[in-house]
């Protein structure tokens, strides 16, 4: 029967879905919290709590303790309603989470195999399995699987594209052959690695609140991602930020450059090494003042910084970002004396003057990012109004 608006049955969906949303948000409430929150009378509230319980989709999660009078209970979202997995995939490496629908981690699994050969899907569908399998789960009970990795798929063909380095995944359509091997009930999504870190950094780091910036990953590999107005940018072809093969033309070199021939770990290593400096650690030639090679260190970040920002005017005079990101093994590890040293090195080459600030993030932000775009897309399905 079609449901019109206003009516008592559709009221009841749009209130439960602003209660179970209130409660992943703000973790375990009260009755009298969570009456606060949605806007709703102590009797509705309570009938919804009751409701939502006889339904599986809340349930009692202890009580307040410390205030005045008796406990009151806590209520909290039921997990167990679903299960997401969220993959970092890189060519030597699977690094895995599998959380339930809260977002609370219950299993994670790293899979690198010991002989010399890219990942491919059988590997992947494996690795999954035996990280759903550590809390009794078969793949097919994963609500959705959501796979970052260093490339682009075109949404066009399928085909990943701007990977040469991933040979496994070449030639057929990615998201087919993954929801193949996964099962057709479990809602599978590819994602470039680097916009996955953006919306980690969105949701927790620099980019808090903040609708137009780029995020740049220097380090084992080059990329970036370019949000505006809160949406991240994907291209006709999902190539949007694939700066590597971007040209990067450095003054007094000669010969055709690319961002990736100057800002990858080994041309930051060897120019070190130019500057006299031991390049064996680039966390810690960065990160610290080394004493009688001060000199030399402030050089090497000077020329450093003048390379990041050749490659971010090309990004920033075109985007026109209130903020740029410094991220990756480089950008992380060069922190605000790196990006000081950015923004002025990008003052004498575009008229865009945003902050350039290094990343707060911490931990894998790739899988943290597929995790939550996992969660995002559990929890629209899971929690829909029907229509």
């Amino acid at each position: 029967m079609e449901q019109r608006a206003g009516s008592p049955q559709l009221l009841r969906r749009i209130n439960d879905r602003a209660a179970l949303l209130a409660l992943l948000d703000r973790g375990p409430l009260t009755r009298l919290e969570l009456e606060s929150q949605i806007g709703l009378s102590k009797p509705a509230t309570a009938d919804l709590l009751l409701r939502l319980e006889e339904s599986g989709h809340v349930q009692r999660a202890g009580f307040r303790e410390g205030g005045k009078g008796p406990r009151a209970q806590l209520w909290a979202v039921n997990g167990a309603l679903a299960h997401v997995a969220a993959v970092d995939l890189t060519p030597r490496l699977l690094d895995i989470a599998v959380s339930d629908i809260r977002g609370e981690i219950v299993a994670e699994y790293r899979y690198r195999p010991d002989v010399e050969a890219d990942l491919g899907v059988e590997d992947l569908r494996r690795a999954v399995s035996a990280a759903a399998g550590e809390v009794g789960l078969g793949v097919e009970q994963l609500h959705r699987v959501v796979v970052g990795l260093p490339g682009s798929v075109d949404k066009r063909t399928g085909h990943l594209r701007f990977a040469p380095h991933l040979s496994a995944w070449q030639g057929f359509d990615v998201l087919d052959r993954l929801s193949g091997a996964l099962g057709t009930s479990v809602a599978v999504a590819v994602e470039n690695d680097v916009n996955l870190v953006a919306l980690d950094e969105m949701a927790v780091g620099r980019a808090v609140g903040v609708d137009d910036f780029v995020l740049l990953w220097i380090g084992r590999g080059i990329g970036a991602a370019v949000v505006s107005e809160g949406r991240l940018l994907r291209g006709a072809s999902g190539g949007a930020g694939e700066i590597d093969w971007m040209p990067c033309p450095q003054p007094g070199v000669t010969g055709a450059q690319r961002v990736g021939d100057v800002l990858g770990t080994r041309a930051v290593t060897a120019l070190a090494r130019e500057h006299g400096l031991a390049a064996d650690d680039l966390d810690k030639l960065l990160a610290q003042d080394l004493g009688p090679d001060r000199d030399a260190r402030a050089a090497f970040l000077r020329e450093l910084a003048r390379r990041v920002a050749l490659a971010v005017a090309g990004v920033v005079s075109v985007v026109d970002p209130e903020l740029v990101v410094l991220t990756g093994d480089v950008g992380r590890a060069g922190g605000g004396a790196l990006c000081d040293l950015v923004v002025e090195e990008l003052g004498q080459l575009v008229l865009p003057r945003p902050a350039i600030l290094p990343s707060l993030v911490t931990g894998n932000p790739v899988r943290s990012g597929a995790l939550r775009l996992a969660l995002a897309g559990a929890r629209d399905e899971v929690f829909a109004i029907p229509s």
